[in-house]
């Protein structure tokens, strides 16, 4: 446990020399509410600002307070199509808020939570508001192959899925590349 601890440590500092050569960005988001009388998506689109920085704003308003939300969550590779990948779980997000419990959740949580009202402990309701929300390597705290990924996240209230939440990113690597 420990010299992984130590191995991870002087990863993510070698990781952090380089963050310049990393792309890290969105190339497509995907929202669908499957019942709106609970869940509403009012905006979930993409906005490109510069080549390298693709920002997201979500706002989607929850109708009834939710006290049960589960979050299944899976990252899928593209090859060919896109395949499972080594990420598969599933996480009881009114408990993660309060002690931040699955490091897969901590990380996701990481790369959003400064752009998000999704900061306090269950009852959600109303409105939840992702505002120009983009991606930053040194944020993700996980070495990723260069590739094409989807974050697949179902979201359930009360054991029944509400929404779907879909975001596609491109990892591409390039520790020789001269940034001008």
């Amino acid at each position: 446990m420990r010299l992984s601890f130590i191995i991870c440590f002087f990863l993510g500092i070698f990781l952090s020399t380089f963050t310049d050569a990393f792309v890290f960005k969105f190339t497509n988001f995907n929202c669908k509410s499957y019942n709106e009388s609970w869940f509403v998506f009012h905006e979930c689109r993409l906005k490109a600002v510069s080549r390298d920085r693709i920002v997201f704003n979500m706002n989607g308003s929850i109708l009834h307070p939710a006290y049960r939300i589960k979050m299944h969550y899976q990252v899928l590779k593209k090859e060919n199509g896109y395949k499972p990948w080594l990420i598969n779980g599933a996480l009881d997000a009114c408990r993660f808020i309060r002690n931040k419990y699955d490091p897969f959740g901590r990380v996701v949580y990481g790369l959003f939570q400064e752009f998000s009202n999704i900061n306090h402990t269950c009852p959600y309701m109303g409105p939840q508001i992702l505002k120009n929300f983009y991606l930053r390597y040194d944020k993700l705290m996980l070495p990723f192959p260069t590739g094409d990924y989807l974050l697949a996240l179902r979201w359930h209230f009360d054991e029944k899925l509400q929404f779907d939440t879909n975001a596609s990113v491109a990892i591409v690597e390039d520790l020789f590349q001269k940034k001008s």
